[in-house]
């Protein structure tokens, strides 16, 4: 079990701020693939993956990160400055 935060907009496309998924991924991608399969809200939520960042335990990575051992998932959009 691994809990997974959605941040802005893709908390907004989703309809949820954070959930707890059963897994079997050893990626982050292969995460993003199970969730994009449940459903449109998440197809749409992960359908271009450059628009997002992606945190496992709080730390910034890559789609192809590994989740073993992890905790956590966050998944928002890139921060602006200004």
């Amino acid at each position: 079990m691994i809990d997974v935060l959605y941040f802005a907009w893709v908390r907004e496309r989703i309809g949820l701020p954070r959930e707890q998924v059963e897994t079997t991924a050893a990626t982050v991608a292969e995460l993003v693939e199970e969730l994009r399969a449940r459903e449109e809200r998440y197809a749409l939520a992960f359908s271009d993956l450059t628009a997002l960042r992606v945190a496992v335990d709080q730390d910034l990575t890559d789609f192809d990160a590994s989740l073993k051992g992890a905790r956590e998932v966050a998944f928002f959009p890139p921060m602006t400055g200004g």
